[in-house]
């Protein structure tokens, strides 16, 4: 009798320290739960492509690192639609009209963003002619674009008169000095504005 109550007491004990050491030991994650990869493949390692992000986001970043300097100007991206100009004309010609048109495109895929006009002349002519032409040259674009569609508080405007314009120059470079930018501003950003005292002389006529 003594001998069977020594053996119960024993196997008590025994599972005492058994339940003891149990709720002590961590309980490894089965590897099929991770991302490491699947069960029993203790190699496996995660797959950057197989993480999950956000494409518009990304998209978007990339977006805002864009053309842009430091004054919130993009000269590039409608560099190609540089509207053109006659000599001493502010109206719009047909051949340039498609350079508006991909302008207004632009904005329309890109909601987010403005357009500045920039109007320029050819080097002949008093500055503050010039000055007067360009202002023309840009606001005849602005009227072009908002005739398409586009609102007006999207656009500015600025004369920069023959401030660029190289002096002397010969046809073909002047052929290009008669022209009007459209360049893509962030919401914001001042203009760059003429030299100072660029409208300094009498009015006379000019390209």
């Amino acid at each position: 009798m003594k001998s069977v109550s020594k053996q119960i007491c024993v196997l008590i004990l025994s599972s005492a320290t058994l339940f003891t050491g149990c709720t002590k030991k961590p309980v490894r994650p089965d590897p099929g739960s991770t991302v490491l990869g699947p069960a029993g493949n203790g190699n496996a390692t995660l797959n950057p492509e197989a993480v999950p992000t956000n494409p518009e986001a990304s998209a978007l970043q990339q977006r805002d690192l864009g053309n842009f300097d430091e004054s919130g100007q993009d000269r590039k991206s409608l560099e190609a639609q540089t509207v053109l100009f006659d000599f001493d004309k502010s109206n719009i010609k047909a051949s340039e009209r498609p350079k508006l048109q991909a302008g207004k495109d632009y904005l329309d895929k890109n909601a987010q963003v403005h357009l500045l006009l920039e109007g320029h002349c050819d080097w002949r002519g008093t500055a503050e002619y010039n000055l007067s032409l360009g202002d023309r040259r840009a606001n005849e674009a602005k009227k072009y674009l908002i005739s398409l569609g586009v609102s007006a508080d999207k656009l500015d405007t600025l004369s920069k008169g023959s401030e660029e314009a190289k002096k002397n120059a010969d046809q073909a470079t002047m052929a290009h000095d008669r022209r009007v930018d459209l360049v893509v501003t962030k919401p914001g950003a001042a203009p760059a504005m003429p030299a100072s005292g660029a409208a300094a002389a009498p009015a006379t006529p000019a390209p």
